[in-house]
This record gives structure tokens, C-alpha cells and sequence, in this order.
């Protein structure tokens, strides 16, 4: 009686429990087992039936409407978004492509023919092609934004609800309806009908929330033979809602299936390749100037025809273009360059050089730009970027950064130039300039911290700070998969920020007459990296790295040579690092991190300056470095000792500390636990613990630390994350 009640509540709500079978001739069993047992049978053969599929072939044909309800010049912030005309509200989009999918859940789309009434037919709202590509026996969706009800620990956070029985005698399908136990952005709703005796699913209906998009997904698997385990047709709404702008579209997805071949017992012969190579699974090398827009070539092959009122929107389409066609010229120039800069003040903008590459550039006002953090303050960058595919694959590629830290006052410059000269191997020479933190030298810090409370009161020290401009030259290469070797060389230039400190009499008697206005190092460098069992596919002629089930281990090595290019100091550096992240299943991840390092053999004056543990003068994402990095320890820590031990794990769950009053925090998409300790004389230990939430719009992070068994300081990371996931 409850569980009727419930489904009353549910169609109150609107949700329907019963319209997609209201033809059919089905009724209640309330003597079958409960929508608990039989999901329970579901979820114990999911992990087979995921991957019973080792490898198909196929046509996917996708037509989409797109409505424009209300929009606004905010839209042009939101990353490959559909290009919208002035006063036209309605649109039409159409594509046929080949897909090609191999286990492990790998896709390969190539689009062999697109057209649509859209100026920019490349846009989409929401990726709709993650939809498309979704396994409903899987533990997430859309993939690891969703935690399917199919999940292992689906049971702890979802009701299921025997809706009705259809069919009779020895070809049962049993309607189960799915209800989220809490309100969160990571749950879904709906139903799914399952099939007695296999229980394969046989239709998977559900709604949901990713970022800002609300949509609805229906899924009919294949009705017979081995597409019975694979989608036939999507069915996809979607509403996009963003600062005043409300966009709805729909998608029709059909899958014309060539070839499936089930999991079986691999072959002989395919253990002759390397296992490693994945490459007949990724060919991803479309050539985008081959896809066919021609909407003749269109009405052939598309597997249903249009309607009358998508017909008439082509047909207005092109009227427009003959238009559009007559009046461009006369319109202003003044009138072009002013739209333009509009455009490049809130949205990402790219500039053609004909034959020379392109230049993508950040939106001049734009928040993700920003950032802040209680050890870094605030701060602000401007990225460019260039790229320039030449023949053979080979790619040249100029990142040129700009920003700047409020708090400290300080302008910070960098551009990062790459030439990949043979994609096979990866190899590429690279080219880093810019300027460092501020930083203090080894003698200065030598001298003061055996004084009384120097390690616990870095604002009551006089350190005699300098300005870093480096250069730093190199060479990479993968010798074998999954080992590549780097060498090159690094120059820096360090001037003293406060040059009459030259001329303190005190000072410099205590440092020898050793202070000077300027330190030149030049140092050869080898970096080793290594991650066993590494898995890639080959883009033509490009090896492209995916993942591993191991570590990554490196070392790196740096060696200051004296009398080089001016160079003063002498010294030996030497880092260690080992890094791994491990994927839980059910959206949850764990990452951990080690290192070490040192610098010995020093001679005259040098910098403490690590490659590995150092902290970034520009803002950075999240998700960079994943947690390996320290929030609140103060930048003067990282020039304090000329050694350091330090490790960091991060866990990242959709359901923790929140799962229980999710109605008041339904944005929520993920919850992180980080763990982070740091060994330095001084500093024996520093720990930092913190907590985190992520949401489609921003993630903010709180942290406490403490020093030698004592507290130190409580503060937050907050980074905004609008589009950028």
C-alpha cells in the first residue's frame, strides 16, 4: 500500500508512471517479488552485461531542435555554444556519423555529414554527445556526473517502486520506478523496465541536472540478437538556464548497428601487438574539412524524413543567407569592429593568421579568470594561446601568460613555447621564460634562522628579497612507451629588490661582503619520467598518452655550473616524486602524492628553488595537480630549507558529510577529504587537513594547519568553476 502511495505523490509531482505504455496490456502482480529484489538481480549481472560488448561498428544519425525562449549577451561567457541570430528563435540540426566503440568504454566518433540552420553548427548545449555514448549498465553516467542507480551502492541512496508487470505467460518485463532518497544534482529519476529471466533492460526513462542543464533521457535498447545489450534510439530534452538566458532543445538519436562482437576469449594472434596500443580503438584524425554540409547529401541518407515544420525551417534559412548575402556590404566597419570587441571582452575569441596558425584568447572580463587562496591572496591572469599544425603532424605552440597578484602587488609574466618536431616519439623542444616569485638567497636565510624564533616569524625578518627573471631551455623525448627523458639547461637572473641593503655596513659584515645586486646561475637539467604499463593510441602519426593502472614515478636533476654565462653560484639539485590516482567506481576517486628533494654541493650564494615543490605565482584550476599542492603554507616556506619530505591524498566522493540534507544543497556535485604533511627543519611536521565542496559554479575549500604539534592557521581556497569542468 505504501509503495502506491508513493507513486500517487510521484504523479502529483508530474512525473508520468505509466504513459510510455498505455497501449500495452499490463497489470499488477502484488504477489511478485519487490522492485527491491528485482534490482537487486539487475545490479548482481550489470558488471557482465557492461562489458559483454567487446567491440561494435555503427551509423548514429542525430536530429535536434533547438528554441531560444530568452536570451542575452551573457550567453556569448558559455563555452561552444550554438552561434544564435538576431530575432529568430527556432533551429534545426542534423548529423550522420560513424561510431566505433571498443572495450574499455572507448568511442570514436567521426562526423561524416552535418547541417543545421545554426551560423556556428558546432555548438551544442551540454555535450549531448556524452549522451549518446552512454552505457546504462555502467556505475555513473554521462560518465561520472551521474551516479547510476545500477551502482553498487545504488541501494543506499535510490527507492525502487514496482510500477506494473507487462506482457504474460513467459515474457515478462517488470516497470521499476527509481526515486533519488535525497535531492542532489548527482541522483536521477524516472524508470527503467527490465527483462524477466535475463533481466537486461529493455527501456531506461530518467531526469537529471548537470550544471545548467536540466534534461530529460529516454534510452530504448536494441530488440534483438547481440543488440539487445546496446541503445537503439535517444530521446533527449534539454533546458539550459543561465543569468536570464533560457534555451530548450530536443535530440533524436538512432543507431544503425554494422558489426558487434561480443566478449569472448582473447585470440592468440592479438596478444602479437602491443597490448598497450590502443590505437585500433581511437582514430580520431577526421579531417574537418571533409564533413559534408550539403543538405541534398543530407535527405538521402538521413533514416526518416523531415517534417513539415523542419522543412520550413531550412527553407528560412536560406532565404536569410540570400539576405545576409545582398546587405553585408553595407554594413559599417565602425559597426563590425565595435561587435568584435564586445565579443572579446566577455567571451573566448580567436584570431586567424591565414596561413600561420590561429591565436585563441581568454575573454578580457571574465571571473574564471580570478582566484584566490589564504596563502596567495588574490590574483588575476590573461592567457594566449597559438597553434600552428604543420605537415606531419609536427605543432608549434606559444602560450604567453600575464597576471597579477593584488596582494602582494606583483606582476607576473610567462610563455611557454613548443615545438613537437616528432609526434611519434613525443619529442619536442621547449622554451620557458618568464619571471619567479620573489625570492631570498641561501646565505641570508643560512645566517638568520639559527637566531632566536626565526622559523616561527617570517614578518619580524628582514630578508633581502630578489627579483627572478629565468629562462629555461629543454629537450623531451619518450625513449620507450611510458619512459621519457628531458634535458636542457636553465638560466636565472636574480636582482636585488632593495638595493641599499649594498650598503648596509651590518649586513654586510655578517654575510663576508658576499651581498651583491646580482646573482646569474646557469645549471644543465635531466628529468627521467616514468609510468609503467602506460596505455596510448596513435593519432596517425601523433602517440597519444591515456592512462595507467600504476604510478608515475620521476626524478629530476639540475647541476649549477659556475663561470658560465656569467654564473656565480655552484650547487646540486635533486627531486623525487611519485603520483597515482585510483578511480573507486561510484564517482569516487583517491589521489595520492610523494616527493622529496635537496640541494647539496653548494658553493658561493644560491636559491633554494625547487621544480616540484614550489607554488604557482598565477592563478590555476582546481583540479591542477589534483590536490598536491599546500594551501596555506606561506610562500617563504618554499625558499627555507634546502631539503624537504613532503606527501598529499585527496578524496573525492559525491556523498559525504552533506548525503543527509541535501534539500538545502542540491548543487553540490562532489565532497573532498585532503590529507597534506611537509617535513623541513623548522617544520617537523607541518600538516594541513581540509574539506571541500565543488559545485558546477564555483569550489570552495576550508583548511587548518598546524606546525609542530600547534595550531597555525585556519583559511579557504575558492575558485570559480562556471564552464570549466
Amino acid at each position: 500500500m505504501k509503495g502506491y502511495l508513493f507513486c500517487l505523490l510521484l504523479c502529483l509531482f508530474g512525473f508520468e508512471t505509466g504513459s510510455a505504455f498505455e497501449k500495452e496490456n499490463y497489470y499488477i502482480h502484488e504477489e511478485l517479488d519487490s522492485a527491491d529484489s528485482i534490482i537487486e538481480r539487475v545490479i548482481a549481472v550489470s558488471p557482465r552485461y557492461a562489458h559483454i560488448v567487446d567491440e561494435f561498428k555503427a551509423d548514429l544519425y542525430v536530429r535536434g531542435r533547438v528554441k531560444v525562449h530568452r536570451r542575452n549577451h551573457l550567453i556569448k561567457v558559455v563555452p561552444s555554444m550554438f552561434r544564435f541570430e538576431k530575432g529568430i528563435r527556432d533551429y534545426i540540426v542534423e548529423s550522420m556519423n560513424e561510431i566505433h566503440y571498443t572495450a574499455p568504454d572507448i568511442y570514436d566518433l567521426k562526423v561524416k555529414a552535418l547541417t543545421g540552420t545554426l551560423r556556428r553548427n558546432r555548438g551544442e548545449i551540454g555535450n549531448i554527445m556524452e549522451y549518446f555514448n552512454m552505457n546504462v549498465y555502467s556505475s555513473s553516467l554521462l560518465p561520472d556526473k551521474l551516479l547510476s542507480p545500477l551502482s553498487k551502492s545504488g541501494m543506499r541512496h535510490y527507492y525502487y517502486l514496482l510500477d506494473s508487470i507487462l506482457g504474460d505467460g513467459d515474457s515478462l518485463r517488470y516497470k521499476v520506478l527509481i526515486v533519488p532518497r535525497n535531492k542532489s544534482n548527482q541522483l536521477i529519476s524516472g524508470y527503467m523496465v527490465v527483462n524477466d529471466a535475463s533481466w537486461t533492460i529493455n527501456e531506461f526513462c530518467f531526469t537529471g541536472k548537470v550544471e545548467q542543464v536540466t534534461f530529460s533521457a529516454k534510452v530504448e535498447m536494441g530488440k534483438s540478437g547481440d543488440s539487445l545489450y546496446l541503445p537503439g534510439r535517444f530521446d533527449v530534452n534539454m533546458l539550459f538556464s543561465f543569468v536570464g538566458n533560457k534555451i530548450e532543445a530536443g535530440y533524436e538519436a538512432v543507431f544503425d548497428y554494422k558489426t558487434i562482437m561480443l566478449s569472448k576469449a582473447p585470440k592468440k594472434s592479438a596478444w602479437k601487438k602491443n597490448k598497450y596500443d590502443l590505437s585500433e580503438s581511437f582514430n580520431l584524425s577526421t579531417d574537418s574539412t571533409r564533413i559534408i554540409s550539403d543538405t541534398v547529401y543530407m535527405k538521402k541518407i538521413r533514416p526518416y524524413p523531415l517534417t513539415e515544420e523542419e522543412s520550413k525551417l531550412y527553407n528560412d534559412f536560406k532565404l536569410r543567407n540570400d539576405t545576409i548575402r545582398l546587405t553585408h556590404k553595407k554594413k559599417s566597419k565602425g559597426a563590425v569592429f565595435f561587435g568584435e570587441l564586445g565579443d572579446a571582452m566577455i567571451s573566448n575569441y580567436t584570431i586567424n593568421l591565414s596561413e600561420f596558425g590561429s591565436v585563441k584568447c581568454s575573454p578580457i572580463i571574465n571571473p574564471l579568470l580570478f582566484g584566490y587562496s589564504r596563502s596567495n591572496g588574490y590574483s588575476y591572469v590573461q592567457k594566449f594561446k597559438y597553434n600552428h599544425l604543420f605537415a606531419n603532424q609536427k605543432l608549434l605552440r606559444i602560450v604567453p601568460r600575464l597576471g597579477y597578484n593584488f596582494s602582494y602587488k606583483e606582476f607576473y609574466w610567462r610563455t611557454d613555447i613548443d615545438f613537437v618536431y616528432w609526434p611519434r616519439r613525443i619529442g619536442q623542444i621547449s622554451l620557458q621564460m618568464g619571471n619567479g616569485n620573489r625570492i631570498y638567497s641561501s646565505d641570508v636565510l643560512d645566517d638568520l634562522k639559527n637566531l632566536p624564533d626565526t622559523a616561527m616569524n617570517f614578518d619580524k625578518l628582514k630578508l633581502d628579497y630578489f627579483k627572478d627573471d629565468y629562462l629555461i631551455l629543454s629537450h623531451r623525448m619518450e625513449v620507450t612507451n611510458g619512459l621519457s627523458v628531458e634535458v636542457g639547461m636553465s638560466y636565472h637572473r636574480r636582482t636585488l629588490v632593495d638595493k641599499s641593503n649594498i650598503y648596509n655596513p651590518q649586513l654586510q659584515s655578517q654575510l663576508s661582503g658576499r651581498l651583491r645586486n646580482l646573482y646569474i646561475s646557469f645549471a644543465p637539467r635531466v628529468r627521467l619520467e616514468w609510468t609503467p604499463n602506460l596505455y596510448y593510441y596513435m593519432n596517425g602519426k601523433r602517440k597519444i598518452n591515456l592512462y595507467s593502472h600504476y604510478p608515475t614515478f620521476s626524478v629530476d636533476w639540475e647541476r649549477g655550473v659556475k663561470g658560465v654565462l656569467k654564473s656565480t653560484g655552484r650547487y646540486e639539485r635533486w627531486e623525487f616524486d611519485v603520483q597515482q590516482e585510483f578511480k573507486l567506481g561510484g564517482m569516487r576517486s583517491l589521489f595520492y602524492r610523494l616527493g622529496c628533494g635537496a640541494f647539496t654541493d653548494q658553493g658561493d650564494m644560491y636559491f633554494v628553488d625547487f621544480a616540484n615543490f614550489t607554488r604557482d605565482n598565477l592563478p590555476i584550476g582546481w583540479n591542477d595537480e589534483i590536490g598536491g599542492v599546500f594551501q596555506l603554507l606561506d610562500r617563504r616556506w618554499y625558499n627555507s630549507s634546502n631539503k624537504y619530505i613532503r606527501g598529499h591524498v585527496t578524496y573525492e566522493t559525491p556523498f559525504l558529510i552533506f548525503r543527509h540534507v541535501r534539500k538545502y544543497t542540491s548543487v553540490i556535485q562532489n565532497e573532498r577529504l585532503y590529507g597534506s604533511a611537509l617535513y623541513v627543519p623548522h617544520l617537523l611536521p607541518y600538516i594541513e587537513l581540509g574539506y571541500g565542496v565543488g559545485t558546477h559554479i564555483f569550489d570552495l575549500g576550508i583548511f587548518v594547519s598546524s606546525i609542530n604539534g600547534q595550531l597555525d592557521t585556519i583559511g579557504c581556497k575558492f575558485t570559480f568553476e562556471l564552464f570549466n569542468r
